[in-house]
């Protein structure tokens, strides 16, 4: 393939800028030519792919549309119509599909999201690495915005990485360290570890195919994802999902405790080995299938090995349970093959904790307004998003587990039940979860198109043509 350029790629996509705080603008357009020149006097600010020479910068900027927002710019129609039809649907029209239904249906989303007299057309990022820095860069776009004209603050979520003694952490609420799995592509420069990108035969990673990320380029399956026309206004960007998920934090430590009263009787870290046992890594990330007994902190923090295992050694789920979290969402090997059945449905998380923290020791109510703002970044919609939301999420087949959906993200309403296989030994034993409350609740979201830096200039313009 040829080499990216990441000055033509925002940097939302190519890194994760790993800023503790975060502000997410959702702006609606009164008219095309004010779109363009709000677009127009962004541009300049917009955060690339490029290498940061000198450390990360104070902020940075990137921005992203629905479909309603590129039809507010007064694309052509033949444009228009050249989207995926899940992007042109949105989220909302997706419900169903997704399984965003009773408490996670659209009437329970934060108000903005179903605004029929003035719809969402873009989310504007602002990343920082200070709550003053990012201040001065929302102030800074705020006035912009108010010069320019024409542009509605419809909404705005803040979002923060946990603090714990002082410090930043990648924790999240339940108490889980998080971060630890998103893929390598080619072309794309990154750290990366081995278990990010695909298995091969041999038993060593290597990075999945641009196009799994990047409209305009292969696939696994060597050919292109759906896309716009003209070909310039998609080479070079991808589509996010944005999920507003909201934590039922008292919900999900009470019913730890509870389970952890029936689960390795005269245990006395019990409630802890069922917490990983629920998400298959311990609390501080190492993985269960590396360390089924107790955490790792070696683990954890080798990059060489915190991410390098696989399941195919591990049928029957006795160390990390077959519908633990991240054996779901990424089931590696799981399904044979060495991974290729999962090769094309990885995605790439981005996001950050928003909402008070609260200690274990501390009190926590589900009415707090906590949780992670979820956004991932996909070449198809479809094919990778909506196919674990729908097929490894909501639905269990895949995993031998029949109607039973992920223990920690389904819509249980109640309903659900979590099986741990274990191997009957008074330390790990075989245990059923029953009546499984909903621990996560989605509270708004949608589709956008994070377009390439030559696409915003189009955009701005008025330059599309799908002739």
């Amino acid at each position: 393939m040829s080499k990216l350029n990441p000055t033509d790629i925002q940097g939302f996509v190519l890194r994760g800028y790993n800023l503790p705080v975060a502000r997410y603008l959702f702006l609606h357009f009164a008219s095309a030519p004010q779109a363009r020149l709000l677009l127009h006097h962004l541009l300049p600010k917009i955060t690339t792919g490029q290498t940061w020479d000198s450390g990360k910068p104070p902020s940075t900027c990137n921005i992203a549309f629905t479909f309603a927002g590129l039809k507010a710019f007064d694309l052509p129609l033949a444009t228009l119509i050249s989207f995926p039809v899940e992007f042109q649907l949105g989220m909302q029209q997706r419900a169903a599909i997704l399984g965003d239904t009773g408490p996670n249906a659209p009437e329970h989303w934060d108000p903005c999201w179903h605004a029929a007299a003035k719809p969402i057309h873009a989310w504007l990022a602002i990343n920082a690495i200070s709550p003053a820095a990012l201040e001065s860069r929302c102030d800074e776009i705020q006035s912009l915005l108010a010069t320019v004209g024409g542009t509605t603050l419809l909404a705005q979520q803040d979002a923060a990485a946990i603090v714990v003694n002082g410090k930043p952490t990648t924790r999240e609420h339940f108490g889980f360290t998080d971060g630890f799995g998103n893929p390598d592509y080619l072309g794309v420069t990154r750290s990366s570890q081995p278990g990010q990108g695909k298995l091969n035969p041999d038993g060593t990673w290597s990075p999945l195919a641009t196009g799994e990320l990047l409209l305009g380029y292969a696939d696994e399956a060597g050919e292109l994802p759906v896309a716009p026309v003209p070909h310039l206004l998609a080479a070079n960007g991808t589509f996010m999902v944005y999920r507003k998920l909201h934590q039922n934090l008292a919900t999900f430590r009470a019913y730890l405790a509870q389970q952890a009263a029936h689960y390795g009787a005269g245990d006395r870290d019990a409630k802890e080995k069922l917490a990983a046992k629920f998400i298959g890594r311990w609390r501080d990330g190492t993985p269960l299938e590396l360390s089924p007994d107790a955490p790792d902190f070696s683990l954890t923090q080798n990059p060489n090995r915190s991410t390098n295992f696989t399941y195919a050694a591990d049928p029957e789920g006795t160390r990390c349970p077959l519908g633990a979290h991240i054996r779901r969402v990424h089931p590696r090997d799981a399904f044979g093959f060495h991974g290729r059945l999962v090769d094309r449905r990885r995605i790439t998380r981005r996001g950050l904790p928003y909402g008070p923290f609260a200690a274990e020791n501390q009190p926590a109510s589900d009415s707090d307004d906590r949780g992670i703002v979820f956004m991932a970044l996909n070449a198809s919609i479809s094919r990778q998003f909506e196919f674990v939301q729908q097929q490894w999420i909501e639905y269990g087949n895949d995993a031998h587990q029949g109607n039973d959906k992920d223990m920690l993200m389904g819509n249980h309403n109640g309903k659900g039940r979590f099986v741990i296989q274990g191997d009957s030994t008074p330390t790990n034993p075989t245990h059923i979860c029953p009546h499984l409350p909903n621990f996560v609740e989605l509270r708004g979201g949608d589709y956008f198109f994070l377009p390439s830096i030559t696409a915003l200039g189009m955009l701005s313009m008025n330059l599309v043509d799908p002739r």
